[in-house]
């Protein structure tokens, strides 16, 4: 009886043996040289001001999980913040425009927000009391979060036709706002002006010219509030969709030295309610895409801001709250480790996942504050990849996507590979471009000979010798019983489940650096190796 039962599963499991492809590679890194920089707290989540109400393609995602009314004392929330060790957070969205702070001169009344028909985004001006905000204050000091909040920039302008604003920033709400801050001593990493303003703008945008004149006026405010002061915030606009002119002409306007970081929002799969979310997500073709705003943004600030930076203020892959039953499970982490990656190389100092928790995007899920499988994606980069991005480059077909840094906190080198392909396993060897180089002046190879014998001619990834077995760390990820859309992702084999809110241990298997790697379809890998010779990493 055991020997059919075990007869049935080997058939069974037949065409699935029979259909994967396996593809021999090499990959190369080059630790002499770094590409580009982010910044130590590269990993960011966002915090929105949507109410339970906010609701899109008939669900309403949110519930209650806002600025406003999100529960600061569940313990589960506390402990996925504090598993980063210094989380960076943005507390902003589409309705902080419509945020007026209760203290100090407000002449407007403060209420709640509440649906309105003709109201931006369809609803009314919200309203943020200083008991919530010293609440959310407190969260912040006793997990360690690093604050960056996204000012109100319409407060005073008028809509002049369709969704164009003019008119003066009116400032006084948000200077006793940040009187009120300071004097209770709350730490701010950065002020953000403005969500989602600039060029056409998502539902209302303001032009270049005044948005310039504005950021001058807050920067002079910050010097003078923060005066004397041992830490001063930094200043990140616009906040929105990547407008070429328009963002060149901010540059110009606010001139040198005004704007500490250009930060721009990527929703590059679409709709939420789009069928072919998931084939987007596996499209090496369309991830890449979105590298040419990277690359436009890294060119307008060498030219016209080389005293800004690039964050990525917001993204969520998907629009109007995420993709149901996608954003939320494994396949996403597909977009956002390869998004991750693709920032990282284009100069990106900070990338803010749209959200920590609300909508179908969050870290986590917004009734059970349980950890979505993106949660972990992210936590994985914040421990292992560094800020020295390193050059990186494979003979493998482009389903397989990789990334490589200095490793954090640690010698040595990380690597992310991403496993687009349904039907390839691919088995990679790792090569230091450091002993490819040797190898070329020693032996004098010709370029074309040598690409051809170099898996035959190394297989060491350092050029120390030793006489210890040298191991690398792997950390191999897939979807809960094969299924892509699990909420539980899987790790060496293990499914990543809290227990009474605790994050569980992310342990690697060690492996001996000298054999190859092998990622299977559909997977995903953090791979570390602490004995690659890197003279990039210091």
């Amino acid at each position: 009886m055991e020997f059919r039962l075990i007869l049935f599963l080997f058939v069974a499991s037949l065409p699935a043996i029979l259909a994967e492809e396996i593809s021999h590679g090499t990959i190369v890194v080059d630790g002499t040289t770094t590409v580009a920089q982010t910044d130590d707290n590269f990993i960011c989540a966002t915090i929105d001001w949507w109410p339970h109400d906010k609701c899109d393609y008939k669900q309403c995602p949110w519930h209650y999980t806002s600025a406003i009314n999100l529960d600061l004392t569940h313990p589960f929330l506390a402990k996925a913040v504090q598993a980063f060790n210094r989380l960076r957070i943005r507390i902003g969205g589409s309705l902080q425009d419509q945020v007026l702070y209760n203290v100090g001169n407000l002449k407007s009344p403060c209420h709640p927000f509440r649906q309105m028909k003709d109201g931006l985004f369809g609803f009314s001006k919200g309203c943020l009391h200083m008991e919530r905000w010293d609440q959310l204050n407190h969260f912040f000091n006793a997990t360690g979060v690093m604050l960056t909040f996204s000012l109100n920039a319409l407060h005073g302008r008028h809509k002049i036709r369709r969704s164009l604003w003019g008119g003066d920033w009116d400032s006084s709400n948000a200077q006793d706002f940040m009187k009120y801050t300071i004097s209770k001593g709350y730490q701010i990493d950065s002020w953000e002006f403005g969500n989602e303003l600039s060029g056409n703008g998502v539902g209302a945008h303001v032009l270049a010219s005044q948005y310039g004149k504005d950021l001058i006026y807050l920067k002079k405010i910050i010097n003078e509030l923060y005066k004397g002061s041992q830490y001063k915030p930094s200043l990140v606009a616009p906040g929105g969709f990547f407008d070429q002119e328009w963002f060149v002409k901010l540059l110009q306007i606010s001139g040198s030295s005004i704007l500490d970081a250009m930060s721009h929002h990527i929703y590059n799969l679409g709709a939420g309610v789009d069928p072919k979310l998931i084939s987007k997500i596996l499209d090496p073709n369309h991830l890449s895409k979105v590298a040419n705003t990277f690359s436009n943004l890294t060119h307008v600030i060498r030219r016209h801001g080389p005293w800004a930076s690039a964050w990525v203020g917001e993204s969520g892959g998907a629009y109007n709250s995420g993709g149901p039953h996608v954003s939320d499970t494994f396949v996403n982490s597909f977009w956002y480790l390869d998004q991750l990656g693709m920032a990282s190389k284009y100069h990106t100092k900070v990338y803010c996942r749209q959200t920590l928790i609300g909508g179908n995007y969050g870290l986590l899920n917004a009734t059970t504050y349980v950890p979505n499988p993106d949660y972990y994606s992210a936590l994985l980069w914040h421990r292992l990849m560094g800020k020295v991005v390193l050059a990186v480059d494979s003979d493998a077909s482009s389903f397989l996507r990789t990334y490589a840094h200095c490793s954090k906190g640690r010698t040595g080198v990380t690597l992310l590979l991403i496993n687009l392909s349904k039907q390839t396993k691919f088995i990679m060897d790792v090569q230091n471009s450091i002993n490819i180089k040797l190898a070329v002046k020693e032996e004098n190879i010709s370029p074309d000979s040598f690409t051809h014998s170099l898996k035959k001619t190394f297989s060491w990834v350092g050029v120390k010798a030793s006489d210890e077995p040298l191991l690398r760390e792997e950390y191999h990820l897939t979807p809960k019983n094969g299924y892509l859309q699990s909420r539980t992702m899987v790790l060496n084999g293990v499914p990543l489940l809290t227990d009474a809110g605790n994050i569980p241990r992310l342990d690697p298997i060690r492996v001996n650096v000298m054999s190859p790697i092998s990622l299977a379809p559909l997977s995903i890998a953090f791979i570390v190796f602490p004995n690659f010779d890197a003279p990039a990493c210091g």
